[in-house]
């Protein structure tokens, strides 16, 4: 029969079998980290028991937890101030517009509206063609404007004149309500970045982090839990009436075989 090899804990300098046990130097860093932590003094190559060992572990699960909420919490918190800090109202540009109209621009909407639709284009063709008609062919004995139609020129030219600026007094309007619209894709745009870049932080400190120590803290529950176990079979086979059964089943293999040696 091959006899198993024991240790000595350097916490409770109780003699352990190493099965029961880990040495130092075959923890992971952290968890060795944290004994150091309270044995400045220990080796890579002492032995350590399940049962200190097992404050360590959980130590260090607790340890991982608390981080991973801490950080959650100062990515949530840095979020909501980011909410709420922005102090942009967005504006309604169509509302603010129609409130700030003068009679004036009013009107220039008005002419700019109409001088670009085909109405507009109908009627001043049917115009034109109605004066050089009547003023060429002398209907109706009227001949006020004769070829090549001065006054048709002059009364184009007052139009186009007057017509150039109230157009573009519309378009000052147009490029107001673009700027504005500009403004709040602006604002929109550099708080929806800011937002974003906080969210990939709360993604990359999931991935990165809260993940992989959701893995390690399974692995070590199931190293507790064997511990566990293992204490637990422990105990049960020191149980006093464990002893006492093994001691019956003893007394009896005792007695039989007397009688065997008897009976020869």
């Amino acid at each position: 029969m091959v006899e198993e090899k024991t240790a000595i804990c350097f916490i409770d300098h109780q003699r352990h079998m190493e099965i029961d046990g880990r040495y130092l130097k075959n923890l992971e860093p952290a968890t060795r980290n944290l004994i150091k932590g309270d044995y400045p003094t220990a080796k890579i190559t002492d032995f350590i028991c399940d049962h200190d060992l097992l404050k360590y572990q959980l130590m260090r699960v607790d340890g991982m937890i608390n981080s991973d909420v801490k950080q959650t919490k100062k990515i949530n918190h840095r979020l909501t101030k980011a909410m709420q800090s922005d102090d942009y109202d967005i504006v309604d540009v169509n509302d603010n517009l129609a409130k700030s109209l003068t009679f004036g621009q009013k009107v220039s909407d008005a002419v700019a509206r109409f001088g670009g639709s085909w109405g507009f284009i109908g009627i001043f063709t049917f115009v034109l063609v109605a004066w050089m008609t009547i003023n060429g062919l002398q209907l109706f004995g009227m001949h006020f404007d004769p070829f090549p139609f001065i006054l048709l020129n002059l009364a184009l030219s007052c139009i186009a004149a007057i017509q150039a600026p109230i157009i573009m007094m519309s378009q000052n309007r147009a490029s107001d309500r673009d700027r504005m619209n500009s403004e709040n894709d602006y604002h929109v745009n550099q708080k929806s970045e800011h937002e974003l870049r906080i969210l990939h932080a709360k993604l990359d400190n999931l991935t990165q982090n809260q993940l992989p120590h959701s893995l390690e803290i399974q692995k070590l529950e199931i190293e507790i839990l064997g511990q566990i176990r293992t204490e637990l079979d422990l105990i049960q086979r020191n149980q006093p009436g464990n002893v006492k059964r093994k001691l019956d089943e003893n007394d009896s293999v005792d007695h039989e075989s007397k009688n065997e040696k008897g009976t020869k």
